[in-house]
């Protein structure tokens, strides 16, 4: 079955943003090799401005959120909801609903309404109280204006089906490999394979920076930490002032369209720390997992059902600081490390996850028009002739 998708929720391809923009970007472009006609919508701030990239069809939206803040992504989101009526899709592909399911009385319900339900985003401490309890009632509304559900993590499967009675199909996102690093790349930063530490992340609360670093500042490594992402927030001023006097840690600022040398830094890493403690499967952690990294995870059930054993785990600084003085690079970490690549060759690869992708939407469009042949069909009456 040929299907015609439309995909809205991110700010559109190729990707400029972060991980949903990553992601659609790699299963528009292998669901259109497949054989299906996709839309992704872009805002119109999007720095590609083309009709199509790699035979996905493109939509651009009106977006005010460079003149809005966070209110504009409403407008963006309901601008592409009512385009989205006129379409025809046989299916659409929601990612996320934050912005989006305030507008679920618009959705074209002749479309299969087809959700990815993300993390937990109301538990993201970077939202004051009210905007957590309207992502609550997001949330809900996401869960009622939709047809079919996509959890990217069991945690958030299990999560479904005991707040709402729901079912839901398990599908993680991907990640690529890569083995094609440079070891003089590492100059740039003064370290040497194997003798310094690595945390990439947004400065948010939820990634545990500050616990992190606090082990590490109280440990007696005399390597180096470099912490990559970008410090222009509240919380990265707050770590940069904090740590200042620690000349081990090094803020690099945020790393962008250089995927060589991030992944560089990260299988040279002697330790890849992994502080996200909110969502679901996080891209992140699985591009950790694909070049390599030995990868030191906050102790929670989203970090675990991916990592398994394969991981050290940490939930307070002073793990953390254990962590860092008793790691040892030997068999036990070498399997650690081959565990996890093996994870992302056969569960978390992108054609996996695309074909996934493909066979659940097929699904969803057969048995909601199933369900629409049984409800529209004629109700015979003995003895009526009909």
């Amino acid at each position: 079955m040929t299907l015609r998708i439309g995909i809205l929720g991110t700010r559109g391809i190729p990707n400029n943003y972060g991980g949903f923009e990553q992601f659609a970007e790699y299963l528009s472009t292998g669901l259109v090799e497949k054989g299906h006609e996709v839309f992704v919508y872009n805002s119109h701030n999007h720095p590609y401005t083309e009709s199509s990239w790699k035979n996905v069809q493109l939509i651009h939206c009106y977006d005010p959120e460079y003149q809005l803040g966070s209110f504009g992504q409403f407008i963006y989101d309901f601008n592409c909801i009512i385009d989205a009526r006129r379409r025809n899709f046989d299916v659409i592909l929601m990612l996320g609903f934050t912005s989006s399911s305030a507008w679920g009385w618009f959705y074209p319900q002749q479309s299969t309404l087809v959700f990815n339900m993300d993390g937990l985003e109301w538990k993201r401490t970077k939202y004051s109280r009210p905007v957590q309890q309207f992502l609550r009632l997001a949330e809900k509304l996401a869960v009622r204006f939709s047809h079919y559900h996509i959890a990217d993590s069991v945690v958030i499967q299990s999560y479904l089906k005991n707040k709402y009675a729901i079912s839901s199909e398990h599908i993680p996102y991907g990640a690529e490999i890569h083995y094609h690093e440079e070891e003089t790349l590492l100059q740039e930063f003064g370290v040497k394979k194997h003798a310094y530490f690595l945390l990439m992340a947004r400065m948010a609360a939820e990634n545990n920076i500050e616990m992190i670093l606090d082990g590490f500042h109280a440990s007696n490594s005399n390597y180096k930490f470099l912490v990559i992402g970008s410090v222009n927030n509240k919380l990265g001023k707050h770590l940069v002032g904090k740590f200042k006097h620690d000349k081990r840690i090094v803020f690099t600022g945020g790393i962008y369209n250089d995927p060589q040398k991030i992944h560089s830094l990260k299988v040279f890493s002697t330790l890849y720390f992994h502080g996200h403690s909110v969502g679901g499967t996080n891209p992140s952690l699985l591009e950790a997992m694909a070049s390599r990294s030995l990868i030191a995870a906050h102790d929670n059930p989203f970090n675990r059902a991916v990592l398994q054993q394969d991981a050290y785990y940490f939930s307070s600084h002073h793990e953390v600081k254990e962590v860092i003085e008793n790691t040892y690079r030997n068999g036990r970490e070498a399997a650690m490390i081959n565990n996890n690549l093996k994870k992302i060759q056969e569960q978390f690869n992108w054609n996996n996850v695309i074909s996934k992708y493909e066979t659940f939407l097929q699904r969803c469009v057969r048995e909601k028009m199933s369900k629409e042949l049984k409800r529209d069909a004629p109700i015979k009456v003995e003895g009526s002739g009909y």
